[in-house]
């Protein structure tokens, strides 16, 4: 439905290394690299997840509100994101674990990287 997310990075370098991490158990990788952004996605794709440096030199700001949420193809992807974004500085937003609310086998975690957006990491499978 979308082509690619683009968020706002205070530290490009610092921020690869906490995407690095979390997009690993995901099985993505840099597709796409320069001085103002990263781009990853899925081996010989597009980028379809990119941070930038704003383009109008401004600082980048989190909206109140707004959410990415990342598909992974199983729990364990889930808790090993969840577990790489803490492990680099992130802050926890929900571990994860069922949310049968939205449906029976939402199996998801949440959290903020290292500029405050906020991230969700879901396995819609059931185990």
């Amino acid at each position: 439905m979308y082509s690619h997310t683009t968020i706002g990075a205070n530290d490009l370098a610092r921020a690869r290394a906490f995407y690095d991490a979390v997009f690993a158990p995901l099985g993505h990788e840099v597709r796409y690299a320069d001085d103002m952004l990263v781009g990853w996605g899925a081996p010989g794709g597009p980028p379809q997840f990119l941070i930038a440096r704003p383009f109008n030199g401004e600082a980048p700001s989190v909206g109140n509100g707004a959410m990415i949420a990342l598909t992974a193809p199983r729990r364990s992807a889930v808790d090993a994101c969840h577990a790489a974004a803490l492990a680099q500085g992130g802050t926890d937003e929900g571990k994860p674990g069922l949310r049968p609310h939205y449906h029976p086998n939402y199996y998801g975690a949440y959290f903020r990287d290292l500029d405050g957006n906020k991230i969700c990491v879901v396995c819609h499978q059931a185990e």
